[in-house]
Order: structure tokens, then C-alpha cells, then sequence
């Protein structure tokens, strides 16, 4: 709070200079410490030793009632926690063996932490600095865009831009996507997070493109926008569980869109899915199944490779926001639910093409509405 003193207008005379110091010095001296100290004092005698010791809603007074509604709303499904805990746990398996049968296959003779660890070390370089990063992610979007006629008929009209996450802000900003304007003149933006690129060089990511750029975030948000014919809070509005839950889905395109042919970019893929997958199980093991803190952050470690301090982050955020987490996964489960069903009901008449365009035409919605619309297009074709 003392900068604007440091960096006083050179115009400034010396009076004035002493002046405003000296004001500067007593509100700091007089106001502000002690102000600070009196909220010290406060939060350490008298607010923190009447706070709980649990973390989950289950709780607090009606927590479990609490819970059931942000999973329903979070979700936008009638799904139940439990329900939801086995299907992360049978996710977590299936996700888990897909690995396995990469490490089999390869005949590498140890644990999955162990090959993860072999193929990123024999994986091609990553980028030292900035610009190349950026040169790396649009060499994917070279290869993806031309292919994208495959999977759908119709194509967003916006563009989008690669930038690095300005350093300002990069320590606490994940890599992610900023929309375009709803007219497209202004492209969105697929920002990569290259936090210490120059002490350690950072690969490009495959699974993280085509998430948050195309056909992910991009992709289905500029789609949405650009519907004139629907009114405006259907242009606008945002369900979780639909934008991120299609973001997943769109993460399993990549090997019908040329990408995943290095293991390591697939492998990366797997143990994305695999995160999200985890989330659903202690996500629902914090608020409902009574885990303590640290059986969380284990079963996290323990299953995805994540660091301690990694993981201790996404704790903290199933704690203080619950049930958001589920949104993702339980998102592309449905979706790629819908395609099964689709595929199987149509037989040789399915197009993938026709799946999609549906899918997204009439923007983000609940999912339950989601399955009835799309049954209603699988009858009539």
C-alpha cells in the first residue's frame, strides 16, 4: 500500500512529495496495522476456535439435504451420490485397465506412476520458451482444423487465438478459454498456462487443445452464441455439467481427429479423464461419506500421480464448492451415453456429423433434457 509513494509523478514537488509521505506513513502507522491486527485477533481468538473440525456438509445441520440438492442442480440429473461414488469407482477401473493394457503392450515392467514417468521422459521435447509453445499448439490446430468436416456438419463462424497466460496472473491461472464475441469480431482466445517454461520446458498437450479450443470450449460455446434463432438467455446461459461435460467428450475425438499418436499424448488423455473420474468419488467421500481431509487427498495421490501440493489445491476446492466438481464428468458420461445409444439404434444410418450438429444446435441445457431431445432425433431419423 505504500507503492504510489515509490512511485510518485516525477512532476511532483518536494513539498508535496514530503507531505503526502508523511499522511501515507500515519494511515498505514495508525489505520491500516492496526485495523489488520484487530482482524488477527479476532479470526485467531474468537472466530477460529468456535469453527467445526469436519470439512463435509453431511455435517452440518440438514447437510445431507444440502449435498443431494447441489448434486442435483450441479449435475442437472436425478442421479444420487452414492450412485454417482460407484460410478467414479467403476470409472477409476475402467480408465485404470486401459492403462494398463498401454504399459502390457509396451512391456514395461513396472507400475503405472513408473510408466507414465518412462514415457514422458521418452516423449518428444517440450518448448523453453513462450512463442514456441504457442508455435507447438498451433501446429495441433493445423492438424485438426482440416479434419474437422469429419466429425461435423457445421462449423462455428468465430476464430480463435493461442496465447500464453500473461505473466501477471500465470502463478494463479490455469490454462483456459475466453469466449469470442457472439458476432465473431472478436476471436475467443485458447489461453496455455507456461508458468517457469524457461527453468522447465513445457509440452504441448493434445487432450488439453482439443478441450478447451477444438471441438471443445471453442468450439461449442461460439456455436451456441452465433444461434440467432434462439432467444437470448438460450444463446448465453451455461450448464456445467453440458459445457464441460461435451469439453470431456470432446477429449475422446482426438484419435478420429489424427491426434494420440505419440503414447504419451494418449496417456495424458487417460490420466485426464482418470482426474475427473476421481473427483466424482471424493467429491461425494468429502460431503457425504464423512473422509477426513487427509483420506481424501491420499485416495487423489494414490490414484492419479498428483503432487501433494496438486492435490491439496483440488481438496480445498471440493471443500469450499461443493458438488461442482461432478458436473464434468457426469457430463461426458451422459453424452457419450447418447452417442451409444444413437449408434446402436441406427445401426449403418448413423452420421456422426448429424450426431453432433444436434447435439450442439440448441446450445447448453440440462442434461435430462439433453437425453430427451436426443431421443426424439434418434426416432425420427
Amino acid at each position: 500500500c505504500f507503492r504510489p509513494i515509490r512511485q510518485m509523478p516525477q512532476d511532483f514537488g518536494e513539498s508535496e512529495r514530503a507531505r503526502l509521505t508523511r499522511a501515507y506513513k500515519e494511515a498505514i502507522e495508525q489505520q491500516i496495522i492496526p485495523a489488520y491486527q484487530k482482524l488477527s485477533t479476532f479470526v485467531q481468538d474468537e472466530y477460529l476456535p468456535k469453527t467445526r473440525t469436519a470439512f463435509g456438509l453431511d455435517n452440518l445441520p440438514n447437510g445431507n439435504a444440502w449435498y443431494g440438492q447441489y448434486v442435483k442442480t450441479r449435475t442437472t440429473t436425478d442421479l444420487t451420490p452414492e450412485e454417482i461414488f460407484q460410478m467414479g469407482m467403476e470409472e477409476i477401473r475402467r480408465i485404470k485397465k486401459e492403462m494398463e493394457r498401454m504399459r502390457s503392450e509396451s512391456g514395461f515392467p513396472g507400475n503405472l506412476q513408473e510408466f507414465s514417468r518412462h514415457l514422458a521422459k521418452n516423449a518428444p521435447p517440450g518448448f523453453a520458451n513462450r512463442d514456441e509453445l504457442i508455435k507447438g499448439y498451433d501446429a495441433i490446430r493445423q492438424k485438426v482444423m482440416p479434419r474437422l468436416t469429419k466429425l461435423f456438419g457445421h462449423l462455428p463462424k468465430a476464430t480463435f487465438e493461442i496465447r500464453t497466460v500473461e505473466e501477471f496472473r500465470e502463478k494463479s491461472s490455469p490454462s483456459q478459454y475466453q469466449s469470442a464475441s457472439p458476432d465473431g469480431s472478436r476471436p475467443g482466445i485458447f489461453y496455455v498456462n507456461a508458468s517457469g517454461i524457461e527453468v522447465n520446458p513445457r509440452r504441448t498437450s493434445e487432450s488439453l487443445f482439443l478441450h478447451e479450443a477444438v471441438p471443445g470450449h471453442h468450439f461449442q460455446i461460439s456455436i451456441q452464441r452465433e444461434q440467432e434463432r434462439l432467444p437470448r438467455f438460450r444463446r448465453f446461459v451455461n450448464y456445467t455439467a453440458f459445457t464441460e461435460g461435451w469439453a470431456l467428450y470432446a477429449e475422446s475425438l482426438g484419435g478420429e481427429l489424427g491426434l494420440y499418436n505419440e503414447p504419451y499424448q494418449y496417456f495424458i488423455r487417460l490420466n485426464s479423464e482418470l482426474f475427473r473420474a476421481v473427483r466424482l468419488v471424493v467429491d461425494v467421500g468429502l460431503h457425504r461419506k464423512n473422509w477426513p481431509r487427509e483420506e481424501a487427498l491420499k485416495f487423489m495421490m494414490d490414484n492419479t500421480g498428483a503432487s501433494e501440493a496438486g492435490a491439496s489445491l483440488e481438496i480445498d476446492r471440493y471443500i469450499a464448492w461443493p458438488a461442482q466438481a461432478l458436473s464434468y464428468k457426469i457430463g461426458q458420461l451422459k453424452i457419450s451415453a447418447i452417442r451409444s445409444k444413437a449408434e446402436k439404434a441406427l445401426g449403418s444410418k448413423f452420421d456422426i456429423r448429424a450426431f453432433h450438429d444436434e447435439l450442439l444446435k440448441d446450445g447448453a441445457m440440462p442434461l435430462d433434457l439433453l437425453e430427451i431431445k436426443m431421443d426424439t432425433w434418434i426416432a425420427n431419423q
